[in-house]
């Protein structure tokens, strides 16, 4: 067998393991300009304390935080809402992640791919152990409409075969790797991924 074939065979053995090659062409969001926006994010955060608290209580967040995190507003109360305690979580992963670049079937900061840069989030953050590729994760959890999306909630897309996962951060946002420009936070309402929205998954309630 020749080298050619070689790399034929292993294109499509990693293609089959990840189910995380989706092309993307979508509208990337500046980092610094959406946390600048935060109030906005926000700003109609409703207390989601009941059946909460157990999960503050297991996780111990800590409420030391830099003087710059820009989230300091809501740890610093006396309540930590659903909402703002994932937030925190999420952005303190994205913040070690932005910019690395996406690779197939990568899982470092060399290069990941969509459903690792989930697994990843997930088991570091939340201590939830999820499977490798796009589609065992879109199995995951509870089926929501696409108007029933909160913060940590899974948004899946499909082009063919191909599928591809993020993770919603309200405001009509989710981050994940993107094939074409690594990690990063892009917009639902983007027309590429407004056509190939596929679905969404409440893993966390």
């Amino acid at each position: 067998m020749n080298i050619k074939n070689l790399l034929v065979i292993s294109i499509y053995v990693s293609l089959f393991f990840t189910g995380c090659s989706f092309k993307t062409s979508e509208e990337v969001v500046d980092m610094s300009s959406y946390l600048k926006n935060k109030n906005s994010i926000h700003s109609n955060a409703s207390l989601q304390e009941s059946n909460y608290q157990n999960y503050i209580k297991s996780k111990q967040l800590s409420k030391k935080h830099s003087k710059n995190n820009p989230f300091n507003e809501f740890t610093n109360n006396n309540y930590i809402t659903k909402k703002s305690a994932l937030n925190n979580e999420l952005f303190d992963f994205y913040s070690k992640w932005e910019g690395v670049r996406y690779k197939l079937g990568g899982e470092s900061k060399k290069g990941i791919d969509c459903s690792a840069f989930i697994q990843k989030a997930f088991k570091e953050k939340f201590d939830l152990e999820m499977p490798r590729t796009t589609l065992l994760q879109a199995k995951v959890g509870k089926e929501i409409k696409k108007n029933e999306l909160e913060i940590g909630d899974l948004v899946f897309f499909k082009t063919g075969k191909s599928k591809h996962v993020g993770i919603y951060i309200d405001n009509g946002k989710f981050m994940h790797a993107s094939t074409k420009i690594g990690v990063t936070i892009s917009d639902l309402d983007n027309d590429y991924f407004s056509k190939n929205y596929w679905k969404a998954q409440r893993i966390i309630d």
